[in-house]
């Protein structure tokens, strides 16, 4: 069957998968709130504001209609985290097949992305795409892997990976969705965390053990919420993780970054067209470590962090931490 396909939201990271879905003269279906970006993207074939280095393939087609989106057989989500259940409320139904690629906490509920889909669209088959993914990287066609997590339905995962698979961008099957979420929600917190120590001029070394201390603080949030070890050592815990805490390309990085530079929280986070996610995402994620009791001080740095604490007391604060062993965070 050629399924129909499409994509929710035409920021940077879903023109990129619009643009990567199209690369062999498919059809795809984007969909964008802003009228003068759907005309741009129809006429111009560019999208100047999110992704202005892509040249869009000529098979993708900009709308506004949600009903219209409703109407495919695949839906990829990426809308921005905390908009996601608003739209999928919005749409008059939903395809068979939702592939959530927001990677966030829902700050109002504290739910996972994969629960708010399932609340908004109760009879869509839900899978999570996660990883590594610089937008601008997959909209060249330079190579990178992801997780394509279909919560343990093999048949849901023989029926997308074919579809979504492209030369340069390979799928891997995960049946833990509730992993995938967590690190993507996750890595976006501690991509901050590393930006301010890039800012702060505190070396390759610091980065490099925030990085590894950040991992175990993802391994101990997501075990305890039922994710497998396995899974955030993978390309969507992991191989996510090292990508967003090294490059300004990442626009948490680059926010923690500019905190560690002297700028303010608020100042910063007004300024910008485009969303940094673990922004959103730290302060719900550093409440439910706190209800299920697992040591995440990272994560509470970022959040004092954004809350206002200049990045040099913060960073004091991590160093002056009793001292214990590896294991115990």
């Amino acid at each position: 069957m050629n399924a129909s396909i499409g994509v929710l939201g035409a920021g940077a990271w879903g023109t990129a998968l619009a643009q990567m879905l199209a690369s062999d003269g498919r059809d795809v279906l984007l969909w964008a709130r802003e009228p003068a970006l759907v005309d741009e993207i129809n006429t111009s074939h560019t999208n100047s504001t999110y992704l202005p280095s892509a040249s869009l393939a000529p098979t993708i087609r900009a709308t506004g209609d949600l009903a219209g989106m409703a109407d495919l057989d695949i839906l990829l989500v990426v809308t921005p985290a905390q908009h996601m259940g608003t739209v999928l409320r919005q749409m008059p139904r939903h395809p068979r097949d939702l592939v959530l690629c927001s990677k966030g906490i829902e700050a109002s509920s504290g739910r996972l992305m994969n629960d708010v889909a399932r609340a908004a669209a109760p009879n869509s088959d839900l899978a999570i795409l996660s990883g590594p993914t610089f937008a601008h990287e997959v909209a060249d066609g330079l190579p990178t892997a992801v997780t394509l997590a279909c919560g343990g339905t093999e048949a849901q995962w023989q029926r997308l990976a074919p579809i979504i698979a492209r030369p340069a961008f390979r799928p891997y099957y995960s049946a833990d969705v509730t992993g995938a979420e967590i690190g993507g929600a996750v890595k976006n917190v501690l991509a901050i965390a590393c930006g301010v120590v890039d800012g702060l001029g505190l070396g390759q070394n610091a980065r490099a053990a925030l990085i590894a201390r950040g991992y175990a603080e993802m391994l101990r949030f997501g075990e305890a919420l039922g994710a497998d070890a396995e899974t955030l050592a993978g390309l969507c815990g992991l191989g996510d993780l090292v990508l967003t805490c090294t490059s300004t390309a990442s626009r948490n990085f680059s926010l923690g970054k500019a905190l560690g530079e002297g700028g303010s929280a608020e100042s910063l986070m007004a300024d910008r067209r485009t969303v940094a996610e673990g922004a959103f995402t730290a302060p719900i994620l550093a409440r439910l470590a706190g209800d299920h009791g697992i040591a995440m001080p990272i994560v509470n740095g970022v959040v004092r962090l954004l809350d206002g604490d200049p990045a040099d007391r913060v960073v004091s604060a991590l160093l002056a931490r009793p001292l214990k062993a590896e294991r115990e965070g």
